[in-house]
């Protein structure tokens, strides 16, 4: 196993957007108050990455989960192989490649 953390990067600029908000709250000029409109489609699609992502890993989680009660079940009733359902499971985890990122996780 690696020690990476698995977190998602931003793939906004958090620190950029935050001065946009409060340049248009300081100086409410045209200007900086569409800088700030400007960063609403970024901020949207952020969001719904994340959400995707968090989907992705609610999915993971369940389907793990039920590998792992179904090789508890396997064992218990004295299967030859009661790790296949876990091995595969995992071994389709491993090759998930995430969407937008080109990443594989492992």
């Amino acid at each position: 196993m690696t020690t990476e953390p698995r977190t998602p990067r931003p793939i906004l600029d958090q620190e950029a957007v935050l001065t946009h908000l409060h340049d248009a709250r300081r100086h409410q000029t045209p200007s900086a108050l569409w800088t700030v409109v400007g960063d609403v489609p970024v901020l949207l699609a952020e969001v719904d990455r994340l959400a995707r992502l968090l989907s992705r890993t609610r999915w993971d989680f369940a389907n793990l989960l039920a590998a792992g009660q179904a090789t508890l079940a396997a064992d218990q009733d004295g299967e030859s192989d009661p790790l296949a359902y876990l091995r595969d499971e995992v071994a389709q985890h491993r090759t998930w490649v995430p969407p937008d990122t080109g990443e594989l996780t492992q």
